[in-house]
């Protein structure tokens, strides 16, 4: 008598691979609809019936707009952006980040001043309070809400709320290391993300807490070569004194870089990227010479679009988790 063998089909065998049963593909009205170009066009004309394919560019936004917002893991990460050369364009692109983020996400985004001289953050968005890190450091006790530390801040139309520093150089050159923990410990309550502004020395009181606090650190540089040479003292700096996985985390931004330059670009951005974990370059924009409000919607399109390559890049790193013990 011959023996029959049956086999049990796998799972793969019983359902095959098949398109995913989720809204975005069983529902007809959930593709995206074309918002500029050609498709756009199509889309009108067809009634809505007809919708192109994304293109590259497309997809390629989308990619990054999706790293933007990943979810913080630890429940909180802070961010330093840092210069050891002043007017390169630090505190703009504190603002610039800040804004990119807080616009694409929804949970609470914040920068604040920790400039030990007299900052200028707080008046990169349209003021809304008088209250300062100083006087927040003062109340911090009777902070119990977010409500309690809202009144402190001033918030953008892309809802970053700024927490400024004092006008008076005297009173901010007090902002010590331990002022900046209790700071950094009350933000940690009520907001995702920190993004610090920190002043250009590397020695001042409250850089080391800032230095020992960050998840990782953004540093700015013009195309220059006095700038590119501050930059990498900057990275040998950090290197050496302990903070080597800032280093190898950190995004390097090429600050307002002209169409034509006599400086080689293309070697700077080598030079960092093999030090760093990606080198972002930002155009010039007549926006961000004015030297006030940062209002994203008045950048020009190529500006924006750098902005949100280095908030992707910046949220790659949301998905780690941090000991917030530290």
């Amino acid at each position: 008598m011959t023996e029959i063998h049956t086999s049990v089909p796998t799972p793969a065998e019983q359902f095959p691979e098949s398109v995913p049963l989720t809204a975005e593909h069983l529902l007809t009205n959930r593709r995206i609809e074309p918002t500029s170009g050609w498709r756009r066009l199509v889309y009108q004309l067809s009634g809505g019936r007809i919708i192109p394919s994304e293109s590259a560019a497309e997809l390629e936004r989308r990619t990054l707009i999706a790293q933007a917002q990943t979810p913080v893991a630890s429940g909180h990460h802070r961010i330093a952006v840092m210069s050891l050369k002043g007017g390169v364009g630090k505190t703009t692109t504190t603002a610039a980040l800040g804004n990119t983020l807080a616009s694409l996400r929804g949970d609470r985004v914040i920068a604040i001043d920790a400039n030990p001289d007299r900052g200028t953050l707080g008046i990169k968005v349209k003021s809304e309070t008088a209250a300062t890190i100083r006087t927040l450091l003062a109340e911090a006790p009777h902070i119990v809400r977010y409500a309690d530390a809202r009144a402190f801040t001033s918030q953008s139309s892309a809802r970053l709320e700024v927490l400024a520093s004092d006008t008076d150089p005297a009173v901010s050159e007090a902002f010590n290391a331990e002022d900046y923990r209790t700071v950094a410990n009350l933000i940690e309550r009520y907001y995702s993300i920190c993004i610090t502004d920190c002043g250009t020395g590397l020695l001042h009181g409250a850089m080391g807490a800032t230095l020992e606090l960050a998840d990782q650190i953004v540093l700015v540089t013009m195309v220059a070569v006095d700038g590119a040479s501050s930059a990498a003292a900057t990275l040998d700096w950090l290197t050496a004194h302990g903070h080597g996985h800032l280093v190898r985390n950190a995004i390097v931004v090429l600050n307002a870089v002209e169409p034509k330059s006599h400086v080689d670009v293309d070697l700077l951005e080598r030079h960092f990227a093999g030090r760093c974990r990606t080198v972002v370059r930002v155009p010039f924009d007549p926006h961000l010479k004015e030297g006030a409000e940062v209002d994203l919607a008045r950048l020009r399109p190529t500006t924006r679009g750098a902005y949100l390559r280095l908030a992707a890049a910046a949220g790659q790193a949301f998905s780690q988790r941090t000991d917030r013990s530290k």
